[in-house]
């Protein structure tokens, strides 16, 4: 009977190899004509409901069929129905009160920075997550890290190590927001609460969207109403809103494309807070249903799940109103890994204004020659491709000083700013370092760090030029009343400029060509299941001395075999094989989803 067993057992891996063998081979053959994806997103459309205790937000179906409300009471799926619901606020008090204290480790302008320094943070061995609580932080990841011992050893050994940035975060709630609404006579109290338009479309205060909805909390105390969307309809929130509808069509086509292909790549964002993307400028400008235009939409159909790769990875396409001229390259501005599709050229078409090459903005005074021109450039007709902000020193003041005091940094209690220096530029011309000299020492702004600190200045494009009271002389720093920062562009200039690709449609681009001229070396490509959507950047050696050993990954069992994606109904037959592994999806919906209507 053993021996039979063993045999059966034999034979019965031995169809299996053979089925996966045929399969293999089909997969193969029809590589080429693979279905092009029209994913689910979760953009967080409302972040923050409850930081005030009077938040109201009113839900509400656009068709006679009722809204469908999900939530658990005693563990228990409970379902109910109403045309309209108000969600609001209950202040819930807290007896005694509760404090909460955070590591935060680095504070930024950028995702893209915050990313940079949670990556060189966990070189060291220290477990972070990356948060948005208004500006984006760094914090130490606040599971490995819940007693005061260990936060304090941590900032001791931080700046044992010259990391001064990091600092303890700390509140004392007397109350806490609780999501609350009414049906018929009871009230509701609850955590997280699944919405549902039957006819897939309701509003929000007014606004139509499309999709399924979910309040949830986040790490913040707060809540987000987050907004399950398929990637194509998404768009059609965006794209009017980022370019316009009156832009050219293949400048309209070219947005549509990088904007599928910059959400995609960027679904980790929020990933402390269970969603993927904002609705702001952090992302992308989302408005859902409303401000759709027919144009846009047919420019969005004729690129349907179109995406810009570079060697299949999802491509970074970062983009921005106005250049000033000359696009920046991605470490022009941020820290963090370069991008070889992202460099330094001239905005120009064609290009006989400026030899980069032989004349590179990093000398000052080529750069002021630069800024100085006006004429044979893409985006010359556009407002902001030149421009001069005053600033006065007490503007200047305080600005350093609120960057300051939310650093911590001893420097805060400074009188005033005794000078400005742009101290380094890159080969194209962005400012890399500006001092900031005070009657109590100097501190360095790098790259957009810069841009977190002044209000005055577009851009990192610009020159500075110090004002002083009427009949001072120059020498005599202490008639100094402000700065002029003359210089171009709007935003960090880095990839497409949106006014830029105005003009290259209008002489006759396509949006191919557009893609090209500003993600040189990149591929157009249809959105398949082989393409990656970001690959983990190569990490930074570790510095000496580590304290503290990350925690190891958690990963869920993988869904592709040899690197192939496999459907759902064959992963059973081939359980007992060796399937690679793959990072965890976010969990949202996923707990109890909402079954099919």
């Amino acid at each position: 009977m053993q021996t039979r067993y063993i045999k059966g057992r034999w034979l019965g891996h031995k169809v299996k190899v053979m089925l996966l063998g045929l399969i293999l081979v089909f997969w193969g053959s029809s590589a080429s004509t693979q279905q092009v994806l029209n994913p689910q997103i979760q953009v967080g459309i409302v972040q923050r409901f409850g930081q005030n205790m009077t938040d109201k937000l009113t839900l509400e179906s656009v068709s006679d069929a009722p809204l469908e409300l999900r939530f658990q009471t005693q563990g228990q799926w409970q379902t109910l129905k109403a045309q309209k619901v108000q969600f609001e606020i209950m202040a819930q008090p807290l007896s005694p009160p509760r404090v909460e204290e955070r590591v935060v480790l680095s504070t930024h302008r950028s995702f893209e920075s915050a990313e940079t320094m949670a990556n060189r943070f966990r070189a060291m061995g220290i477990a972070v997550e990356i948060a948005q609580p208004q500006q984006w932080e760094v914090w130490a990841k606040r599971q490995n890290f819940q007693d005061v011992e260990q936060r304090a050893l941590l900032i001791s050994h931080l700046r044992s190590q010259g990391h001064n940035t990091a600092y303890v975060a700390q509140r004392t709630l007397q109350q806490q927001p609780q999501l609350s609404w009414v049906l018929g006579n009871y009230r509701f109290n609850r955590n997280q609460v699944q919405i549902r338009a039957p006819q897939g479309q309701l509003r929000v205060n007014q606004d139509l969207y499309a999709g399924n909805f979910q309040f949830q909390p986040n790490a913040y105390g707060t809540y987000t109403l987050v907004n399950q969307v398929p990637i194509e309809t998404y768009l059609r929130g965006v794209v009017p809103h980022e370019i316009g509808y009156n832009a050219p069509e293949t400048a309209i086509q070219a947005q549509a494309i990088i904007a599928r292909t910059y959400a995609l790549r960027n679904l980790r964002r929020f990933e402390i807070d269970n969603y993927q993307l904002c609705a702001d400028t952090q992302c992308q400008v989302y408005k859902g249903l409303n401000g759709t235009d027919p144009i846009v939409d047919r420019a969005i159909a004729a690129t349907a799940g179109q995406v810009l790769t570079y060697r299949n990875e999802l491509v970074d396409t970062l983009y921005s109103s106005t250049t000033g001229g000359v696009t920046a390259a991605f470490e022009d501005v941020w820290e963090g890994e370069s991008r070889p599709y992202l460099k330094s050229v001239i905005d120009a078409v064609p290009n006989q204004v400026w030899d980069l090459a032989n004349r590179p903005l990093s000398d000052e005074t080529n750069f002021r020659q630069f800024i100085n021109l006006r004429q044979g450039f893409n985006e010359e007709t556009w407002r902001h491709f030149r421009w001069q902000n005053e600033a006065s020193l007490t503007e200047l003041n305080q600005n350093f000083r609120q960057l300051l005091e939310r650093e911590k940094n001893p420097l805060a209690s400074f009188q005033t700013i005794e000078r400005l220096n742009v101290v380094e530029r890159a080969p194209g011309g962005r400012v890399q370092r500006l001092r900031v000299t005070t009657d109590l020492g100097a501190k360095d702004l790098t790259k957009d760090e810069i841009l977190r600190a002044f209000a005055a200045p577009n851009s990192l494009l610009f020159y500075i030029e110090p004002r002083f009271e009427a009949n001072a002389q120059v020498s005599d720093r202490s008639k100094l009343k402000g700065y002029s920062f003359v210089g171009g562009g709007l935003g960090h200039g880095v990839g497409l400029s949106q006014t830029g690709s105005y003009r290259l449609s209008n002489i006759g681009w396509s949006a191919a060509q557009i893609l090209n001229f500003y993600y040189s070396g990149t591929t157009l490509q249809p959105l398949t299941s082989s393409v990656v959507y970001w690959r983990e950047p190569t990490a930074s050696s570790p510095e000496p001395q580590v304290l503290f050993q990350p925690q190891p990954a958690q990963r869920t069992p993988g869904t592709t075999l040899f690197g192939l994606r496999l459907p759902w109904n064959l992963r059973e037959w081939f359980s007992w094989l060796p399937f690679g592994k793959s990072k965890p999806q976010s969990a949202l919906w996923l707990s109890e989803p909402f079954a099919p209507l």
